[in-house]
């Protein structure tokens, strides 16, 4: 049976809750896998590739990210998810508006690579924009392939092709670096990557049907395309415009710095909330039909995500110098004030990505487009003043345009599900108690490392330790819904235990 004969997600099993948990499980299975395979590239990659190298790599990035977020949109994960009824005409349009997007905007890209290394005064930037360039072929395909996955839950198949794909991807990257091809390492990496995902996820679905082009439902594709796409473009052009700024006004070394400690302050998000966002737009799509039921979604999953994040976020800003100097080396630690600024910056997106999918879920991608086109332009000239002064002020503008892109999407949020103020704080206040205990034990052991009693891969061991105990403390305390849930996802193996029984207060 083809991916297009399931039946429809909106209306069985991905509601239930054991679709959900499960599709969480093989998610999660697959994010944590490549975190590791994040964490022991970038350590091994810090050793063999200097700050300004790495800073190069990160524009090439940049500039594909930004260039690819602008048809990725059109007919990619998201439309085929957020679809009631799939047609397989629907399914070959959205295809056929990728690839022929892709296939220019990719030509158009190599035909410029001249110029935007000319306007970043660096010529290594050529070759690597035409190198990464290649990977515009494969994302037609493997963006079809995973929507589809997605849209039936089919996570354990995605699970597979992309810790395939991200081992290739980590394993030719830190070789052809040995090998001395300096920033260019990561890029054929990237490239590897690809084309090892495509190949496999093309191997798992076996209809090759799909890719028939066809304009049947062109319409469709384009009319929601339009605003997703442009939410895209703007929120991930914001995202790299640090680099962007950084690259043209200062230098590439301060590229390179601020590009690691950006991917430190990810860590995050690589942990949880990746783990999350493949099954967020289909489980809140399956709830759309009610109002009320999607807001108490929404609200529980802010207070489930911000329990999650806010502790971590602390413990990484406070514990940034051990880390930092273990797992990048002695060379880095000059980022350690610019990891504490974004990762405190961070706490205000403890709804981020909750957000487009609440939107799309409610019908309104058009808010999703006005919301970022309100908050994000002036956060860009912010972070375009900031840069004159060099990158620990890039990251300290966080403070400012992050806490006001947050409450622009809330606005919105808030207008579509009629939520309040003081539902945000309920929802919220558990969560702060858990925060200010789980940071109060982490600084006591930051304090410890500080005054040299203990060496700083001890006392990161040791704060491991006192952060985890003093966050289940406060779940304890506090009754904290996410008690319930690590209850269920262990299976009922501790159901005797009298703590698992706590009551929201």
């Amino acid at each position: 049976m083809s991916d297009l004969d399931q039946p429809d997600p909106s209306s069985v099993a991905p509601g239930s809750q054991r679709s959900v948990h499960r599709s969480i499980a093989f998610s999660a299975i697959e994010r944590y896998g490549n975190l590791v395979l994040f964490l022991v590239t970038i350590a091994v990659l810090a050793r063999l590739l200097t700050p300004a190298e790495f800073g190069i790599y990160a524009v090439v990035n940049a500039v594909t990210a930004v260039v690819a977020a602008s048809f990725q949109e059109f007919g990619g994960a998201n439309y085929l998810i957020q679809k009631r009824e799939l047609s397989r005409a629907s399914v070959q349009t959205a295809f056929t508006v990728t690839f022929g997007i892709s296939a220019l905007v990719g030509l158009a890209l190599l035909a410029l690579s001249g110029v935007l290394s000319q306007l970043f005064e660096q010529e290594s930037l050529q070759k690597g924009i035409a190198v990464s360039a290649l990977s515009f072929l494969l994302v037609p395909f493997s963006g079809t392939i995973t929507g589809l996955f997605r849209r039936d839950m089919e996570f354990g198949k995605l699970a597979i092709c992309n810790l395939v794909s991200g081992a290739v991807g980590a394993a030719v990257s830190i070789a052809l670096a040995m090998l001395s091809f300096g920033f260019m390492a990561p890029v054929w990496g990237g490239v590897a990557g690809n084309v090892v995902l495509t190949i496999m996820l093309l191997r798992q679905h076996r209809d090759l049907g799909a890719f028939r082009p066809s304009v049947a439902q062109i319409h469709d594709v384009v009319g929601f395309g339009l605003y997703s796409s442009g939410v895209s473009v703007i929120n991930v052009l914001y995202n790299l415009s640090p680099q962007l700024f950084l690259a043209k006004i200062l230098d590439f070394t301060s590229v390179g710095l601020y590009s690691r400690a950006t991917s430190i302050t990810q860590i995050f998000d690589k942990l949880v909330v990746q783990v999350l966002n493949p099954i967020i737009m289909p489980a809140l799509v399956s709830r759309s039909k009610d109002a009320s039921n999607l807001r108490v979604a929404y609200l529980d999953a802010v207070e489930l995500l911000s329990v999650v994040q806010w502790p971590f976020l602390l413990f990484i800003a406070i514990m940034a110098h051990p880390i930092i100097l273990i797992l990048l080396g002695q060379n880095w630690l000059e980022i350690v004030p610019l990891v504490r600024l974004l990762c405190v910056a961070n706490l205000a997106l403890f709804a981020a990505c909750l957000t487009y999918p609440t939107l799309v879920a409610t019908g309104s991608v058009r808010d999703a487009l006005t919301s970022s086109l309100i908050s994000l332009p002036p956060s860009l000239l912010v972070v375009l003043c900031a840069a004159f002064f060099g990158a620990q002020a890039v990251a300290a503008s966080a403070l400012l345009t992050l806490p006001f892109q947050a409450a622009v999407a809330l606005y919105f949020i808030g207008r579509r599900l009629t939520i309040k103020p003081k539902h945000l704080s309920c929802a919220l206040l558990k969560s702060a108690v858990v925060t200010v205990m789980t940071a109060s034990g982490v600084m006591v052991c930051a304090a410890l490392i500080e005054a040299r009693i203990v060496p700083s891969f001890v006392g990161l061991i040791a704060a491991g330790g006192v952060a985890a105990l003093c966050w289940w403390s406060g779940l304890m305390i506090t009754g904290h819904p996410l008690l319930h849930h690590l209850h269920r996802a262990a299976g009922g193996l501790v159901v005797s235990a009298p703590w698992l029984r706590l009551r929201r207060l």
